[in-house]
Protein backbone atom coordinates (compact mmCIF):
# COMPACT_ATOMS: atom_id res chain seq x y z
CA UNK A 1 0.00 0.00 0.00
CA UNK A 2 1.43 3.65 -0.63
CA UNK A 3 1.39 5.92 1.92
CA UNK A 4 -0.40 9.06 1.86
CA UNK A 5 2.60 11.15 0.97
CA UNK A 6 3.56 8.65 -1.68
CA UNK A 7 0.93 8.80 -3.56
CA UNK A 8 0.39 12.66 -3.90
CA UNK A 9 3.97 12.52 -5.02
CA UNK A 10 3.14 9.97 -7.68
CA UNK A 11 -0.43 11.88 -8.72
CA UNK A 12 1.84 15.32 -9.06
CA UNK A 13 4.33 13.41 -11.33
CA UNK A 14 1.38 11.74 -13.42
CA UNK A 15 -0.16 15.59 -13.65
CA UNK A 16 3.50 17.14 -14.45
CA UNK A 17 3.92 14.65 -17.40
CA UNK A 18 0.32 14.80 -18.78
CA UNK A 19 0.44 18.78 -18.52
CA UNK A 20 3.86 18.46 -20.38
CA UNK A 21 2.74 15.84 -22.93
CA UNK A 22 -0.10 17.89 -23.83
CA UNK A 23 1.51 21.57 -24.25
CA UNK A 24 0.88 22.46 -27.61
CA UNK A 25 2.99 23.08 -30.42
CA UNK A 26 2.49 25.81 -33.35
CA UNK A 27 2.83 25.22 -36.61
CA UNK A 28 5.87 27.01 -37.21
CA UNK A 29 7.89 25.22 -33.89
CA UNK A 30 6.36 21.77 -35.25
CA UNK A 31 7.70 22.58 -38.85
CA UNK A 32 11.17 23.82 -37.46
CA UNK A 33 11.33 20.56 -35.74
CA UNK A 34 10.80 18.88 -38.98
CA UNK A 35 12.78 20.79 -40.94
CA UNK A 36 15.96 20.02 -38.54
CA UNK A 37 15.05 16.34 -39.00
CA UNK A 38 16.19 16.51 -42.84
CA UNK A 39 19.08 16.03 -43.39
CA UNK A 40 19.77 17.06 -46.72
CA UNK A 41 17.99 20.57 -46.57
CA UNK A 42 20.30 21.16 -43.23
CA UNK A 43 23.63 20.21 -45.07
CA UNK A 44 22.36 22.52 -47.96
CA UNK A 45 20.97 25.19 -45.73
CA UNK A 46 24.71 25.18 -44.32
CA UNK A 47 26.51 24.84 -48.14
CA UNK A 48 24.40 27.46 -49.18
CA UNK A 49 24.93 29.79 -45.82
CA UNK A 50 28.82 29.30 -47.00
CA UNK A 51 28.91 30.26 -50.58
CA UNK A 52 26.63 33.89 -49.70
CA UNK A 53 29.19 34.25 -46.81
CA UNK A 54 32.33 33.52 -49.56
CA UNK A 55 30.90 35.23 -52.25
CA UNK A 56 30.12 38.36 -49.60
CA UNK A 57 33.46 38.76 -47.76
CA UNK A 58 36.02 36.88 -50.17
CA UNK A 59 36.55 39.98 -52.67
CA UNK A 60 37.54 42.05 -49.67
CA UNK A 61 40.01 39.82 -48.54
CA UNK A 62 41.71 38.02 -51.66
CA UNK A 63 44.70 40.30 -52.67
CA UNK A 64 43.21 40.68 -56.03
CA UNK A 65 40.45 42.76 -57.84
CA UNK A 66 37.68 41.25 -60.17
CA UNK A 67 38.37 43.41 -63.22
CA UNK A 68 42.35 43.55 -62.54
CA UNK A 69 44.18 42.05 -65.15
CA UNK A 70 47.72 39.94 -64.69
CA UNK A 71 49.67 40.37 -68.09
CA UNK A 72 51.74 37.79 -66.63
CA UNK A 73 49.54 34.96 -66.32
CA UNK A 74 46.93 34.99 -68.73
CA UNK A 75 44.62 32.16 -69.06
CA UNK A 76 46.81 30.07 -66.30
CA UNK A 77 45.44 26.94 -64.54
CA UNK A 78 44.51 26.63 -61.35
CA UNK A 79 47.54 26.28 -59.27
CA UNK A 80 48.22 26.42 -55.06
CA UNK A 81 52.31 27.83 -55.96
CA UNK A 82 51.00 31.51 -57.13
CA UNK A 83 48.10 33.55 -55.67
CA UNK A 84 45.32 32.56 -58.46
CA UNK A 85 44.03 29.52 -56.70
CA UNK A 86 41.37 29.03 -59.34
CA UNK A 87 43.49 30.47 -62.34
CA UNK A 88 42.76 33.11 -64.79
CA UNK A 89 41.12 33.57 -67.59
CA UNK A 90 42.11 35.14 -71.11
CA UNK A 91 42.70 38.32 -69.96
CA UNK A 92 45.01 37.49 -66.49
CA UNK A 93 41.90 38.29 -64.58
CA UNK A 94 41.34 35.84 -61.43
CA UNK A 95 39.06 33.74 -61.70
CA UNK A 96 38.43 32.47 -58.11
CA UNK A 97 37.24 36.62 -57.46
CA UNK A 98 35.53 36.93 -60.69
CA UNK A 99 33.20 33.82 -59.39
CA UNK A 100 32.81 35.31 -56.31
CA UNK A 101 31.35 38.29 -58.07
CA UNK A 102 29.20 36.88 -60.77
CA UNK A 103 27.81 35.11 -57.13
CA UNK A 104 26.97 38.05 -55.66
CA UNK A 105 25.20 39.83 -58.47
CA UNK A 106 23.75 36.71 -59.40
CA UNK A 107 22.15 35.84 -55.89
CA UNK A 108 21.20 39.61 -55.38
CA UNK A 109 19.35 39.65 -58.52
CA UNK A 110 17.88 35.89 -57.62
CA UNK A 111 16.29 37.68 -53.76
CA UNK A 112 15.24 40.76 -55.24
CA UNK A 113 13.83 39.56 -58.38
CA UNK A 114 12.36 36.46 -56.07
CA UNK A 115 11.09 39.13 -53.43
CA UNK A 116 9.22 42.02 -56.21
CA UNK A 117 7.75 38.60 -58.41
CA UNK A 118 6.25 37.27 -54.75
CA UNK A 119 4.89 40.25 -53.36
CA UNK A 120 3.27 41.07 -56.52
CA UNK A 121 2.25 37.49 -57.27
CA UNK A 122 0.70 37.23 -53.55
CA UNK A 123 -1.43 40.40 -54.00
CA UNK A 124 -2.66 39.86 -57.75
CA UNK A 125 -3.62 36.23 -56.79
CA UNK A 126 -5.19 37.24 -53.36
CA UNK A 127 -7.29 39.87 -54.74
CA UNK A 128 -8.13 38.04 -57.39
CA UNK A 129 -9.12 34.81 -55.67
CA UNK A 130 -11.01 36.92 -52.55
CA UNK A 131 -13.17 39.34 -55.13
CA UNK A 132 -14.05 36.44 -57.31
CA UNK A 133 -16.80 36.84 -60.04
CA UNK A 134 -15.73 39.00 -63.14
CA UNK A 135 -12.93 41.08 -61.04
CA UNK A 136 -10.96 36.87 -61.30
CA UNK A 137 -11.97 36.24 -64.62
CA UNK A 138 -10.29 39.87 -65.84
CA UNK A 139 -7.34 39.24 -63.95
CA UNK A 140 -6.81 36.07 -64.55
CA UNK A 141 -7.02 36.36 -68.11
CA UNK A 142 -4.40 38.40 -68.01
CA UNK A 143 -1.89 36.47 -66.53
CA UNK A 144 -2.96 33.77 -69.20
CA UNK A 145 -2.20 36.90 -72.02
CA UNK A 146 1.47 37.20 -69.74
CA UNK A 147 1.80 33.24 -70.18
CA UNK A 148 1.60 33.76 -74.03
CA UNK A 149 4.36 36.44 -74.26
CA UNK A 150 7.78 34.37 -74.41
CA UNK A 151 10.53 36.18 -71.88
CA UNK A 152 13.22 35.92 -73.99
CA UNK A 153 11.30 38.32 -76.92
CA UNK A 154 10.73 40.84 -74.12
CA UNK A 155 13.68 40.74 -72.42
CA UNK A 156 15.75 41.10 -76.29
CA UNK A 157 13.25 44.26 -76.66
CA UNK A 158 13.70 45.60 -73.16
CA UNK A 159 17.89 45.16 -73.23
CA UNK A 160 17.66 46.91 -76.65
CA UNK A 161 15.11 50.24 -75.68
CA UNK A 162 16.83 50.33 -72.35
CA UNK A 163 20.05 48.86 -72.12
CA UNK A 164 22.01 46.15 -69.53
CA UNK A 165 21.61 47.82 -66.27
CA UNK A 166 21.25 45.68 -63.27
CA UNK A 167 17.64 47.25 -62.69
CA UNK A 168 16.67 45.84 -65.97
CA UNK A 169 17.39 42.33 -65.35
CA UNK A 170 15.64 42.61 -62.16
CA UNK A 171 12.48 43.77 -63.84
CA UNK A 172 12.66 42.03 -66.68
CA UNK A 173 12.92 38.52 -64.63
CA UNK A 174 9.75 40.23 -62.06
CA UNK A 175 7.64 40.52 -65.20
CA UNK A 176 7.94 36.78 -65.81
CA UNK A 177 7.63 35.08 -63.14
CA UNK A 178 5.10 36.39 -61.09
CA UNK A 179 2.03 34.30 -62.79
CA UNK A 180 2.43 31.19 -61.21
CA UNK A 181 2.66 33.05 -57.29
CA UNK A 182 -0.40 34.46 -58.29
CA UNK A 183 -1.93 31.05 -59.84
CA UNK A 184 -0.58 29.44 -56.46
CA UNK A 185 -2.46 31.89 -54.31
CA UNK A 186 -5.85 32.69 -56.28
CA UNK A 187 -6.45 28.53 -55.70
CA UNK A 188 -5.61 28.96 -51.81
CA UNK A 189 -7.32 32.36 -51.57
CA UNK A 190 -10.57 30.48 -52.91
CA UNK A 191 -10.77 27.68 -50.01
CA UNK A 192 -9.88 30.19 -47.42
CA UNK A 193 -12.55 32.89 -48.54
CA UNK A 194 -15.23 31.38 -46.94
CA UNK A 195 -14.30 30.27 -43.54
CA UNK A 196 -15.69 30.80 -40.26
CA UNK A 197 -13.00 33.46 -39.07
CA UNK A 198 -13.28 35.42 -43.03
CA UNK A 199 -17.22 35.64 -42.50
CA UNK A 200 -16.87 37.24 -39.42
CA UNK A 201 -14.31 40.38 -40.47
CA UNK A 202 -17.64 40.63 -43.06
CA UNK A 203 -20.05 40.72 -40.66
CA UNK A 204 -18.03 43.26 -38.53
CA UNK A 205 -17.66 45.64 -41.39
CA UNK A 206 -14.01 44.88 -41.94
CA UNK A 207 -12.34 46.57 -45.36
CA UNK A 208 -12.26 44.33 -47.94
CA UNK A 209 -8.52 45.48 -48.06
CA UNK A 210 -7.61 44.55 -44.51
CA UNK A 211 -9.63 41.20 -45.06
CA UNK A 212 -7.04 40.26 -47.58
CA UNK A 213 -3.72 41.14 -46.58
CA UNK A 214 -4.71 41.06 -42.89
CA UNK A 215 -6.41 37.43 -42.49
CA UNK A 216 -6.08 35.74 -45.94
CA UNK A 217 -2.33 36.44 -46.33
CA UNK A 218 -1.04 35.21 -43.41
CA UNK A 219 -2.32 32.04 -43.81
CA UNK A 220 -0.91 31.66 -46.51
CA UNK A 221 2.34 31.70 -45.48
CA UNK A 222 3.39 28.20 -45.74
CA UNK A 223 2.64 28.00 -49.29
CA UNK A 224 4.36 31.34 -49.98
CA UNK A 225 7.67 30.01 -48.13
CA UNK A 226 7.42 26.55 -49.79
CA UNK A 227 7.04 27.89 -53.35
CA UNK A 228 9.54 31.35 -52.64
CA UNK A 229 12.43 28.48 -52.36
CA UNK A 230 11.44 26.92 -55.48
CA UNK A 231 11.60 30.80 -57.30
CA UNK A 232 14.96 31.18 -55.97
CA UNK A 233 16.70 28.97 -58.09
CA UNK A 234 14.69 29.49 -61.06
CA UNK A 235 15.23 32.98 -61.54
CA UNK A 236 18.80 32.71 -60.94
CA UNK A 237 19.11 29.96 -63.66
CA UNK A 238 16.47 32.62 -65.36
CA UNK A 239 19.62 35.51 -65.04
CA UNK A 240 22.04 33.17 -66.02
CA UNK A 241 20.37 32.43 -69.02
CA UNK A 242 20.04 35.94 -70.19
CA UNK A 243 23.64 36.52 -69.03
CA UNK A 244 24.94 33.47 -70.69
CA UNK A 245 22.80 35.02 -74.16
CA UNK A 246 24.52 38.65 -73.75
CA UNK A 247 21.09 40.48 -72.28
CA UNK A 248 22.05 40.38 -69.18
CA UNK A 249 25.06 42.31 -66.63
CA UNK A 250 27.72 44.42 -68.70
CA UNK A 251 31.18 44.01 -68.70
CA UNK A 252 33.44 44.63 -66.17
CA UNK A 253 30.77 43.37 -64.07
CA UNK A 254 30.03 39.76 -64.14
CA UNK A 255 27.80 37.05 -63.15
CA UNK A 256 27.55 33.00 -62.94
CA UNK A 257 25.47 33.31 -66.34
CA UNK A 258 28.87 35.81 -68.21
CA UNK A 259 31.55 33.59 -66.67
CA UNK A 260 29.79 30.03 -68.50
CA UNK A 261 29.32 32.32 -71.58
CA UNK A 262 33.25 33.08 -71.43
CA UNK A 263 34.27 29.79 -70.22
CA UNK A 264 32.24 27.91 -73.27
CA UNK A 265 34.35 30.07 -75.83
CA UNK A 266 37.55 28.55 -74.76
CA UNK A 267 36.73 24.90 -72.88
CA UNK A 268 38.53 22.91 -74.85
CA UNK A 269 41.92 24.70 -74.09
CA UNK A 270 40.88 26.40 -71.00
CA UNK A 271 38.15 24.19 -69.23
CA UNK A 272 38.38 25.59 -65.71
CA UNK A 273 37.01 29.00 -66.80
CA UNK A 274 34.00 26.81 -67.44
CA UNK A 275 33.66 24.41 -64.51
CA UNK A 276 34.47 26.64 -61.07
CA UNK A 277 31.18 29.07 -62.29
CA UNK A 278 29.57 25.90 -63.39
CA UNK A 279 30.12 23.75 -60.74
CA UNK A 280 29.09 26.91 -57.52
CA UNK A 281 25.54 27.39 -60.09
CA UNK A 282 24.96 24.10 -60.21
CA UNK A 283 25.60 23.24 -56.57
CA UNK A 284 23.50 26.56 -55.46
CA UNK A 285 20.84 25.40 -57.61
CA UNK A 286 20.77 21.94 -56.04
CA UNK A 287 20.56 24.18 -52.20
CA UNK A 288 18.01 25.66 -52.95
CA UNK A 289 15.78 22.47 -54.42
CA UNK A 290 16.95 20.43 -51.18
CA UNK A 291 15.82 23.37 -49.30
CA UNK A 292 12.38 23.98 -50.76
CA UNK A 293 11.98 20.18 -50.46
CA UNK A 294 12.44 20.17 -46.97
CA UNK A 295 10.49 23.32 -46.85
CA UNK A 296 7.50 21.13 -48.42
CA UNK A 297 7.64 18.10 -46.17
CA UNK A 298 7.74 20.31 -42.96
CA UNK A 299 5.01 22.61 -43.83
CA UNK A 300 2.64 19.91 -45.77
CA UNK A 301 -0.15 19.35 -43.50
CA UNK A 302 -0.67 15.73 -44.74
CA UNK A 303 2.85 14.54 -43.84
CA UNK A 304 2.29 15.28 -39.73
Amino acid sequence: MLSTQEFNELTARVTQSGSAAAKPRSLWSDARRRFMRNKAAIISLCLLFVIALACMVGPWVLPHAFDSADWDAMSMGPSLKNAHFWGTDEAGRDLLVRCLIGGRISLTVGLLATLASVSLGIAWGATAGFLGGKVDAVMMRIVDMMYAIPYLLIAILLVTILGREFYLVVITITVFSWMDMARVVRGQTLSLRSMEYVEAARAMGVSTTRIIFGHIVPNLLGVVVIYTTVTVPGVILTESVLSFLGLGIQEPMTSWGVLIQDGAKVMEVSPWILLFPAALLSVTLYCFNFIGDGMRDALDPKER
